[in-house]
Protein backbone atom coordinates (compact mmCIF):
# COMPACT_ATOMS: atom_id res chain seq x y z
CA UNK A 1 0.00 0.00 0.00
CA UNK A 2 1.11 3.26 -0.82
CA UNK A 3 1.30 6.53 1.37
CA UNK A 4 -0.88 8.14 -1.48
CA UNK A 5 -3.46 4.91 -1.32
CA UNK A 6 -3.68 5.42 2.41
CA UNK A 7 -5.50 9.01 2.20
CA UNK A 8 -8.29 9.46 3.76
CA UNK A 9 -11.62 8.67 2.10
CA UNK A 10 -13.39 11.39 0.64
CA UNK A 11 -10.37 12.52 -1.27
CA UNK A 12 -10.60 12.23 -5.34
CA UNK A 13 -7.83 10.97 -6.67
CA UNK A 14 -6.95 12.81 -9.80
CA UNK A 15 -4.21 12.20 -12.63
CA UNK A 16 -0.77 11.85 -12.27
CA UNK A 17 -1.19 11.43 -8.61
CA UNK A 18 -2.97 15.12 -7.63
CA UNK A 19 -5.00 14.82 -4.69
CA UNK A 20 -8.44 17.57 -5.14
CA UNK A 21 -9.38 19.40 -2.36
CA UNK A 22 -12.54 18.72 -0.54
CA UNK A 23 -15.39 22.21 -0.53
CA UNK A 24 -14.92 22.49 3.32
CA UNK A 25 -17.85 22.60 5.14
CA UNK A 26 -19.66 26.18 5.79
CA UNK A 27 -21.75 25.28 8.80
CA UNK A 28 -21.74 23.33 11.33
CA UNK A 29 -24.51 20.97 12.75
CA UNK A 30 -25.99 23.74 14.31
CA UNK A 31 -26.37 25.65 11.41
CA UNK A 32 -23.69 27.92 12.52
CA UNK A 33 -20.94 29.47 10.34
CA UNK A 34 -17.54 27.68 11.88
CA UNK A 35 -14.62 29.59 10.64
CA UNK A 36 -12.19 30.86 13.15
CA UNK A 37 -10.91 34.49 11.94
CA UNK A 38 -8.48 34.76 14.49
CA UNK A 39 -6.08 31.84 13.80
CA UNK A 40 -2.85 33.23 13.38
CA UNK A 41 -0.82 31.97 10.02
CA UNK A 42 0.90 28.28 9.75
CA UNK A 43 4.50 28.95 8.33
CA UNK A 44 5.86 26.12 6.88
CA UNK A 45 9.88 26.19 6.64
CA UNK A 46 12.98 24.39 6.15
CA UNK A 47 14.50 23.71 8.91
CA UNK A 48 17.03 25.76 10.77
CA UNK A 49 19.67 22.67 11.55
CA UNK A 50 20.30 23.12 7.81
CA UNK A 51 22.40 25.78 9.02
CA UNK A 52 24.81 23.21 10.30
CA UNK A 53 25.22 21.28 6.67
CA UNK A 54 26.40 24.74 5.33
CA UNK A 55 28.40 25.47 8.49
CA UNK A 56 30.39 22.14 6.89
CA UNK A 57 30.25 23.02 3.53
CA UNK A 58 31.55 25.84 4.12
CA UNK A 59 34.57 24.30 6.59
CA UNK A 60 35.29 22.16 3.36
CA UNK A 61 35.42 25.01 0.99
CA UNK A 62 37.82 26.56 3.49
CA UNK A 63 40.38 23.85 2.58
CA UNK A 64 39.95 24.69 -0.96
CA UNK A 65 40.18 28.41 -0.37
CA UNK A 66 43.26 28.10 1.76
CA UNK A 67 45.50 26.43 -0.48
CA UNK A 68 44.27 28.08 -3.67
CA UNK A 69 44.66 31.23 -5.47
CA UNK A 70 42.94 34.39 -3.71
CA UNK A 71 39.96 34.67 -6.43
CA UNK A 72 38.83 31.00 -5.17
CA UNK A 73 37.75 32.93 -2.26
CA UNK A 74 34.68 33.73 -4.23
CA UNK A 75 33.55 30.04 -3.75
CA UNK A 76 32.61 31.74 -0.06
CA UNK A 77 29.51 33.05 -2.12
CA UNK A 78 27.90 29.42 -2.72
CA UNK A 79 27.39 28.62 1.40
CA UNK A 80 26.48 32.45 2.13
CA UNK A 81 23.98 32.28 -0.67
CA UNK A 82 22.87 28.72 0.64
CA UNK A 83 22.27 29.89 4.45
CA UNK A 84 20.11 32.67 2.89
CA UNK A 85 17.80 29.91 0.89
CA UNK A 86 17.37 28.22 4.15
CA UNK A 87 16.44 31.32 5.73
CA UNK A 88 14.01 32.44 3.14
CA UNK A 89 11.96 30.21 1.48
CA UNK A 90 8.68 28.96 3.34
CA UNK A 91 4.86 28.60 2.87
CA UNK A 92 2.69 30.70 4.84
CA UNK A 93 -0.86 29.60 5.22
CA UNK A 94 -3.86 31.06 6.68
CA UNK A 95 -7.69 30.64 6.01
CA UNK A 96 -7.39 32.46 2.66
CA UNK A 97 -4.38 32.41 1.03
CA UNK A 98 -0.79 30.73 0.65
CA UNK A 99 2.15 32.27 -0.23
CA UNK A 100 4.85 30.70 -1.55
CA UNK A 101 8.34 32.25 -0.80
CA UNK A 102 11.01 31.89 -2.67
CA UNK A 103 14.71 33.18 -2.65
CA UNK A 104 13.74 36.17 -5.01
CA UNK A 105 10.44 36.32 -4.63
CA UNK A 106 6.66 35.33 -3.76
CA UNK A 107 3.02 34.18 -4.92
CA UNK A 108 0.10 34.40 -3.15
CA UNK A 109 -2.75 32.55 -3.90
CA UNK A 110 -6.20 31.97 -2.55
CA UNK A 111 -7.27 28.10 -1.52
CA UNK A 112 -10.19 28.58 -4.01
CA UNK A 113 -7.68 29.12 -6.68
CA UNK A 114 -6.25 25.88 -6.08
CA UNK A 115 -7.22 22.33 -7.60
CA UNK A 116 -5.11 20.25 -5.53
CA UNK A 117 -1.56 19.47 -4.21
CA UNK A 118 0.67 16.65 -6.30
CA UNK A 119 3.78 15.29 -4.74
CA UNK A 120 6.71 14.18 -7.36
CA UNK A 121 9.85 12.93 -6.97
CA UNK A 122 10.51 16.25 -5.49
CA UNK A 123 9.95 16.59 -1.90
CA UNK A 124 7.97 19.42 -2.00
CA UNK A 125 4.65 19.84 -2.85
CA UNK A 126 3.44 21.87 -6.03
CA UNK A 127 -0.19 23.24 -6.19
CA UNK A 128 -2.08 22.47 -9.36
CA UNK A 129 -3.61 25.86 -9.67
CA UNK A 130 -7.31 25.82 -11.75
CA UNK A 131 -5.64 27.79 -14.42
CA UNK A 132 -3.19 24.92 -14.88
CA UNK A 133 -0.65 26.55 -13.39
CA UNK A 134 1.92 25.23 -10.71
CA UNK A 135 2.84 26.48 -8.15
CA UNK A 136 6.07 24.74 -5.65
CA UNK A 137 5.56 24.97 -2.01
CA UNK A 138 8.78 25.28 -0.45
CA UNK A 139 9.01 23.56 2.74
CA UNK A 140 5.45 21.90 2.40
CA UNK A 141 5.90 17.50 2.66
CA UNK A 142 3.55 14.95 3.25
CA UNK A 143 4.28 15.04 7.19
CA UNK A 144 3.32 18.82 6.96
CA UNK A 145 -0.20 18.27 5.86
CA UNK A 146 -2.16 18.25 9.00
CA UNK A 147 -0.90 21.62 9.29
CA UNK A 148 -2.37 22.98 6.12
CA UNK A 149 -6.07 20.80 6.89
CA UNK A 150 -6.43 22.67 9.84
CA UNK A 151 -5.68 26.32 8.89
CA UNK A 152 -7.29 25.62 5.16
CA UNK A 153 -10.93 24.19 6.86
CA UNK A 154 -10.42 21.19 5.50
CA UNK A 155 -9.66 22.46 2.05
CA UNK A 156 -6.29 20.18 1.86
CA UNK A 157 -6.98 16.34 2.99
CA UNK A 158 -5.45 15.07 6.22
CA UNK A 159 -3.50 12.01 4.85
CA UNK A 160 -3.32 10.54 8.87
CA UNK A 161 -6.74 11.15 10.19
Amino acid sequence: MTVASALVTGQIPGPAGVVKFRTPPSQCEDGQVSADTDQKPVVIRISPMAHFAVGFLTLGLLAVILAGPPWVALLLVVPIMLSVAVARYRTVADAETVTARSLLGSETVGWDDIHGLRFSRSSWATAQLKDGQELRLPAVTFATLPRLTEISGGRVPNPYA
